[in-house]
């Protein structure tokens, strides 16, 4: 920029010049106007050096502004750097207080979820703990029921059941049934009632000894009672009572008696003289009070059988029902045994169920009492 300064002077002062050397109109004004150029050059060369100098002076002040321009510049811009930079060792902070928050958050909801889950596996451990009890419950219930009902309804006038009406036995008899009354309970405060007031005659008594080996599978099964016909006790019933006495002439019909007696959803009741429902089977399959439906022989049938909710009855002879109703005895024993329900000696509870394993086989051979 000087020097552009510079060269403006030095063009300025040539036009000043050649302005003096410019010839005149006349020739006697000669010598005044060299006079007058000389002293023109002097004032042109001092505002020459007055208007460098000022140039010179100008810019150095530009320089030393611009300088302090850029510095108070490069200051701002370190400041507002500083300013970055804490900003962004905040936000790091922030960010790092954030994660760990969150990784926290994490662990806590996990630990809240697992222990949720070990408290509703809990809950419903005891739920299913509780439903099995109920179930217990109630398929004891069913069974008193059952068999209450059965010695209230074959109770008629004409043919009055003996269980409930105690007086009618023989003394022996009433001695002999006395405390066999397992879960019916009504019938056995009765047989004790009248066998107080009866006066006992002398009767024979009966020698058992108790077998080694029934004895022993017994006291195994009752370290743990199981309804599981695998183990060695109930697995023996089958095979020598349960089985030959369900065995009917009609194996289909036989087995499907068989599985309701072990589920306990069988049901036995008399004849009634009102209208039967209508039933989707044979004649042949259902019998009829003239005919028995699982020996199919003609026999006056009294009771008649229902499996389950199926609505499907089944008309059997006395013989039949007295050899279902000896098995059906014997599983509401060993249930009530299971379920804890019989506070006796074990050697007593070994000895009720060879008097129940007695009336199967006695009822497969075909005995059964007259009430039948």
């Amino acid at each position: 920029s000087q020097a552009n300064f510079e060269e403006d002077s030095q063009k300025q002062a040539a036009v000043g010049h050649w302005k003096t050397l410019m010839p005149s109109n006349g020739s006697k004004e000669e010598p005044e106007t060299g006079c007058q150029d000389a002293g023109g050059v002097d004032e042109t060369r001092s505002t020459e050096q007055l208007n460098v100098s000022r140039l010179r002076s100008s810019s150095v002040e530009i320089r030393e502004k611009g300088s302090e321009f850029l510095k108070e510049e490069l200051h701002k811009a370190q400041k507002e750097l500083k300013l970055k930079d804490k900003e962004c060792e905040r936000l790091s902070k922030v960010r790092e207080q954030l994660e760990q928050e969150l990784e926290e958050l994490t662990a806590s909801l996990f630990e809240e979820a697992h222990k949720m889950v070990r408290e509703a596996n809990t809950k419903q451990a005891a739920s299913e703990k509780q439903l099995r009890e109920a179930r217990g419950k109630i398929d004891m219930l069913q069974a008193e029921v059952t068999a209450l009902k059965t010695l209230v309804i074959t109770s008629t006038p004409s043919s009055p059941n003996r269980e409930l009406h105690p007086q009618l036995q023989s003394p022996s008899k009433a001695v002999f049934r006395k405390g066999h009354g397992r879960n019916k309970s009504t019938s056995s405060a009765m047989v004790s009632a009248a066998s107080q007031n009866v006066t006992p005659e002398p009767v024979t008594h009966e020698c058992k000894e108790v077998d080694s080996i029934l004895f022993a599978e017994f006291q195994a099964w009752k370290e743990s009672p199981t309804l599981d016909k695998s183990c060695s006790f109930l697995d023996r019933i089958y095979r020598e009572d349960v089985g030959p006495c369900l065995d009917f002439t009609k194996q289909e019909l036989s087995e499907l008696v068989r599985v309701a007696v072990e589920q306990n959803t069988l049901t036995i009741e008399p004849v009634a003289s009102q209208t039967l429902p209508v039933v989707k089977v044979s004649a042949e399959e259902c019998g009829g009070p003239k005919k028995c439906a699982l020996s199919g022989l003609p026999r006056t049938c009294k009771h008649r059988i229902m499996l389950g909710d199926s609505g499907n009855y089944y008309y059997i002879s006395p013989s039949c029902r007295a050899r279902i109703t000896a098995v059906c005895n014997f599983f509401t024993y060993i249930r009530y045994i299971q379920q804890g329900l019989v506070r006796q000696d074990v050697e007593l509870m070994y000895w009720e169920v060879m008097r129940l394993r007695r009336e199967m086989s006695l009822a497969k051979l075909g005995f059964y009492p007259s009430e039948m």
